[in-house]
């Protein structure tokens, strides 16, 4: 993506997503590294914290056209049939990564249910609540540190048990 053409350098993912939990009230730490991550390890030293504390912002396609976001701790995966089971489908999959961003307005690796273009449900994995979190924040290399039950509040997710170890 490109500078937002308002001479900050802030990409339009980025700038999107700021706005967005500006206009949350949520209180929060943008953090914008020096270099890219090349893993979700990598980013935990980047910013000082466990992987744990790191929650990937997963979109799952439950339909045509239809998504959800969910928010998955970075020491655990997706357990389908839990997911499946708390959203009463039979099957759910991982978008390709062009039809993640048509979703949600950003890239694989930036994604956040905050400024995303379009609303999605989003799900939050029973282990994220009860402590301070990193997000993706719109731009490679920018991050959001906040609440964890800020960001549920905010977002109104469904705390569900839908993960298990990685």
């Amino acid at each position: 993506m490109s500078d937002d053409g308002t001479g900050t350098g802030e990409v339009e993912g980025a700038r999107r997503a700021r706005e967005a939990l500006e206009a949350s009230g949520v209180e929060h730490r943008i953090v914008v590294a020096t270099e890219r991550a090349s893993s979700l390890a990598e980013a935990a030293r980047q910013r000082g914290i466990e992987p744990r504390d790191i929650v990937k912002s997963l979109v799952v396609r439950r339909g045509s056209g239809d998504y959800v976001f969910v928010l998955v701790p970075g020491d655990r995966e997706i357990s389908w049939p839990k997911l499946r089971a708390h959203l009463g489908v039979n099957r759910l999959s991982m978008p390709p990564a062009d039809k993640a961003r048509d979703a949600t307005g950003y890239e694989r690796g930036t994604i956040t249910p905050f400024g995303s273009t379009t609303a999605w449900p989003v799900i939050a994995d029973a282990t994220v609540p009860g402590r301070t979190i990193s997000m993706g924040a719109g731009a490679h290399g920018t991050s959001v540190t906040l609440a964890a039950d800020d960001v549920v509040a905010a977002l109104g997710a469904d705390v569900v048990d839908v993960t298990d170890p990685a």
